[in-house]
């Protein structure tokens, strides 16, 4: 797991182009490798940053023409294409044909114009085309009318009661299964695509009748090399068992319906050396399988692993289908494995165009996509169709604003834990310590302990010793012993298959910081323990005579509660939407879930446990299925709506009530309830795109803007709430009668109004929440629920809100030795004080970078802050104006080094700034990419201003004349030198405020 906190983007980086694979953070097995704790600097800043700069490679160009899914005519001569509701696009039909032809066409003349030549050609999902582009040619591109976006086909990785079907009440006579007829029946009729690794098919969780050649109206069979099923929507599924290495068209059947793989830009990209992959559906990694046969695996399938058996097992959907789309790849020790956006993109649109009901996208990077990133607009398209979209949310909690796949017609999913598998430790001396553990079958020992440390090899440090990396250990001092392992640095299946190397025969992970616990799948028994009982054990199995004994189960007296929101579980606020949507949508269980995998990367095993966001998104997609299974005629947010509005609460590690709703979202999915949703918030073409439009970004339609506030989501939230805002939402009735409305968010007035609805089955009505800042704290989150109670049901939203005392620029800039600039700013109170800091001009002081310098080397400049500490403005400019220079801009956290935006645009000098930082460290790293002609280094000047006080800075008004509505602010100066920068403050309220920046 990458622990890069690289949390605020500038536009330039979200523009920019990413020069390597590093771009983006693995996810799926949450957590498995890992940095050191108070690592100074991450290993690789460089490559793990990505300097923007627009380098030659290949990319994906998307046009603003409306693809196949959502082409609703306007062309001269072509028919809409855009399937009606409940149907899925035809992609074979002549107007669907002539129409993509036409893209295909545009798409080759934009590419002409500019001396390229397009490779790839989508039509189906996104209208877009990739191609290998020069710096000039993504510079023309971008420039290009028609042009939506030019982005750089980067590489992305997967997201990585104890039985969550069990936990989720799916199974037993009462379960949601049981209701929906069976388990035979569950699901069935729905088409679950799942783009990922691939899969394994010979695993039992697949296992299935072959499929026969005579059509049926219930039971997938061939067309020759198609595989077609009828759905429970009336409509037609088309797919394939495409051939390839290790892998023939006979291995599919009436479970596993279609696998394709799609991998031209990795396969191109990644030498056959290089790749410990499969050219073919079959999965080389054992993510892909794990998703799938948790989100619609085979019913009742009995696992054992280890010599322990864990029951049986099931997929959510047990009777719905399952279609691969293989899109992620694996390379030799993980090195460049992921998915280039060209291959995602070509497999989300074969999903669509084949009919798929659900897509589960266990995928993500460290930075949150932007709503206009080509595959989020091909999840909108996808959505359009009819096509319900479940993505993780990301594994980079617990920071803020860590999310990914925010955008609002996808269903972002959070991971919660269920009833943990445990294990104690018991010690020589008596004490007792429970942790997770699904690896024991029986009690180990007693038996010596001893830490991996002082069991180390002498070439290794103390260091790599006590994390137990590979080939540390001594066996002479290991054998028949429990060897006591830190986390940290190394995967940690890999110190218990370091520890079975060196002859142990059991081991105890240790948290040295207060973390989660996984349970995974480990080579010699193992309890992981979290703090504080982690260091006791290795305080006193640093004692002589030291002894300990692993055994099942938990023998203390402490109960971990469930379900909680897992640390890496990653949070909102989402910086997409500025917080005016909330995200994660909802949580589901996404810790330690078995399911299947691929044996040959799994240590021969055929189940594994895996955690992450992406084992919590298939639970997701299985439960939407359930859905469409039940009610096929349902647009995919009315199902997001049903799931939202249901859920339960979930729990700290106290056991109290989790209120943090950039965790959880809405609360954690309740199947039970689920199928009975009383209203649900529904939305389609005109709501995402006048989002879209409210959002600043023009869709060329003349869907007219709304506030992303008003956005029609369960779930209501306002990033910047200034005074007094009106929320407006419409409930469509499924089941009709009167609904009474109940709200509260502490420190706020919250008025619904009307706060009675008389709806009819079917029936939609708007209504309006009106919030009012009351005792509620400025700049600080306050989030409550709205209830709808009627019919039997109540329909629960979660309501989230800053209130802010102003919104005012961030900076503003001015220039000569006297002078004025004038902003615009609006209070949430009239009289509040504006008051003037600075202003400061501190010395330009020398210094040299060279081009390629080892991160430790990046000349760095920290500053500490004090509550009085207004403003910091790092100013930096290279000697030679041919000089090319950058600034990393960093907090430190914890003893980490916080990475947070790049600052510049490779020109000769560059800015940071920071408005009323809180107290600690923050600083910026000096770097660049290449030298000056004929120089050896990057020679410049660095001017820090600390904004502290100062009396050259006047403003005006120094009161708020109004509430709610915009006057203007005018700053002025005399005085200042011209041959460099001054830098001051314009403070409002709660320390909130405007940099002002002279020269």
């Amino acid at each position: 797991m990458n622990h890069l906190s690289l949390r605020r983007r500038t536009a330039l980086i979200a523009a920019a182009v990413l020069t390597t694979a590093a771009f983006t953070a693995s996810a799926g097995n949450a957590a498995l490798g890992e940095s050191a704790p108070g690592t100074p600097r991450p290993d690789n800043l460089a490559s793990a940053l990505q300097l923007p700069h627009f380098a030659p490679g290949r990319y994906v160009v998307t046009l603003a023409d409306k693809p196949l899914a959502t082409y609703q005519g306007g062309v001269a001569g072509l028919k809409a294409t855009k399937p009606a509701k409940g149907k899925k696009v035809d992609t074979t039909a002549p107007d669907s044909k002539r129409y993509s032809n036409w893209l295909g066409s545009r798409q080759n003349t934009v590419a002409a114009a500019v001396g390229a030549k397009a490779t790839r050609h989508y039509s189906t999902a996104v209208n877009a085309f990739a191609a290998s582009l020069t710096s000039q040619q993504v510079s023309a591109l971008s420039k290009t009318p028609g042009v939506v976006a030019v982005t750089p086909d980067q590489l992305h990785q997967a997201l990585d009661d104890k039985k969550p079907t069990d936990f989720l009440k799916l199974s037993g006579n009462s379960g949601v299964w049981k209701a929906l007829g069976g388990n035979a029946e569950a699901g069935k009729g729905v088409v679950v695509g799942v783009v990922d690794t691939g899969i394994w098919p010979e695993s039992a969780s697949l296992s299935g009748p072959k499929l026969g050649t005579k059509p049926s109206a219930t039971t997938p069979y061939r067309v020759g090399d198609s595989i077609v099923m009828h759905k429970a929507d009336g409509s037609d599924f088309t797919g394939s068992c495409q051939a390839g290495e290790d892998f023939t068209a006979d291995l599919c059947n009436t479970k596993l319906i279609s696998a394709k793989y799609f991998g031209d830009a990795w396969l191109g990209a990644t030498p056959p050396e290089a790749r410990a992959d499969y050219a073919s559906p079959r999965d080389g990694e054992g993510h892909g399988t794990h998703t799938a046969t948790t989100a619609a695996g085979r019913a009742g399938v009995d696992v054992s692993e280890s010599g322990i058996n864990f029951g049986t097992i099931s997929g959510v959907a047990p009777a719905a289908k399952i279609a691969v789309y293989k899109a992620l790849w694996t390379g030799k020790n993980g090195v460049g494995s992921g998915g280039y956006t060209s291959d995602i993109l070509a497999a989300i649109d074969q999903a669509v165009a084949d009919g798929v009901d659900v897509i589960n996208y266990s995928v993500g990077s460290i930075f949150e996509s932007a709503h206009t990133d080509p595959v989020q607009l091909a999840f909108l398209s996808a959505a359009s169709a009819g096509i319900f979209v479940s993505a993780a949310g990301g594994n980079s909690g617990p920071e803020p604003s860590s999310l990914d796949n925010t955008s609002p017609w996808v269903t972002t999913v959070g991971a919660s834990t269920v009833a943990p598998y445990e294990g104690t430790v018991v010690l020589g001396d008596g004490s007792k310590f429970a942790g997770l553990s699904t690896s024991i079958a029986t009690a180990v020992g007693p038996k010596a302990l001893v830490t991996g440390a002082a069991a180390r090899v002498t070439s290794a440090t103390e260091y790599d010793g006590s994390q137990c990396l590979p080939n540390t250990l001594d066996s002479a001092q290991v054998a028949g012993k429990i060897v006591v392992c830190d986390r940290g640095v190394g995967a940690r299946v890999d110190k218990s298959a370091e520890v079975k190397r060196a002859g142990g025969v059991g081991m105890v992970l240790l948290n040295l910081t207060d973390q989660d616990m996984v349970a995974d799948s480990h080579a010699v028994p193992t309890v992981h323990l979290n703090t504080p009982g982690s260091l006791s054990v290795k305080a006193y199995a640093g004692t002589a005579g030291a002894t300990a004994q692993l055994v099942p189960g938990n023998l203390t007296s402490t109960v971990t509660p469930y379900p909680q929101m897992a640390d890496f579980s990653s949070r909102g606020p989402s910086l997409s939407s500025h917080g005016d949507l909330l995200k994660p949508d909802l949580a589901a269980p996404g810790v330690n879930v078995l399911a299947a995998v691929a044996p040959p990367s799994n240590a021969g095993h055929s189940y594994a446990f895996y955690s992450g966001t992406s084992m919590a998104a298939p639970h997701v997609a299985g439960l939407a299925a359930l859905y469409l299974g039940k009610h096929p005629d349902w647009t995919p947010m009315m199902v997001k709506s049903a799931l939202m509005t249901t859920t339960s609460d979930v729990k700290t590690s106290t056991g109290a009530v989790d209120n943090d709703p950039f965790a959880r979202g809405a609360g954690e999915v309740q199947p039970s309830r689920m199928l009975d949703p009383g209203l649900v918030y529904d939305s389609g073409d005109a709501d995402w795109l006048g989002y879209l439009e409210g959002s600043g970004v023009n869709t060329g339609t003349d869907v007219p803007a709304i506030d992303p506030s008003n956005y029609n989501a369960p779930s209501i939230a306002v990033g910047e709430l200034v005074g007094t805002q009106t929320i407006t939402r419409r409930v469509t009735a499924v089941t009709g009668g009167l609904y009474r409305a109940t709200v509260s968010v502490p420190g706020m007035k919250a008025v619904v109004t009307p706060s009675i609805l008389n709806l009819q089955t079917g029936q939609t009505k708007s209504f309006t929440v009106k919030l009012t800042q009351d005792t509620a704290p400025s700049h600080e989150t306050t989030s409550g629920w709205l209830t709808w109670q009627g019919a039997g049901t109540s329909v629960r939203s979660p309501i989230v809100v800053v209130p802010t005392s102003v919104i005012a620029p961030t900076n503003v800039t001015g220039s000569g030795g006297s002078g004025s600039v004038s902003f615009d700013a609006t209070v949430g109170k009239a009289g509040v004080p504006i008051r003037a800091y600075g202003f400061t001009s501190a010395p330009q002081v020398p210094g040299e970078v060279p081009a390629g310098a080892a991160d430790a080397d990046l000349p760095n400049y920290p500053v500490t802050v004090t509550t009085g500490t207004k403003a910091v403005q790092w100013n930096i400019k290279t000697v030679d104006p041919a000089g090319s220079i950058w600034m990393v801009l960093y907090k430190v956290v914890n003893g980490q080094m916080q990475l947070l935006s790049f600052e510049g645009t490779g020109a000769n000098e560059a800015s940071a700034t920071v408005a009323a930082p809180s107290p600690g460290v923050w600083g910026v790293l000096a770097i660049t990419l290449s030298n000056p002609p004929g120089a050896d280094t990057t020679k410049y000047t660095m001017q820090t201003n600390v904004v502290t006080g100062g009396n050259s800075l006047n403003v005006t008004p120094t009161a708020a004349p109004a509430a709610g509505k915009p006057f203007q602010v005018t700053a002025s100066w005399s005085g200042l030198p011209t041959g460099q920068r001054s830098t001051g403050f314009v403070e409002f309220p709660n320390r909130a405020g405007t940099v002002v920046t002279v020269n």
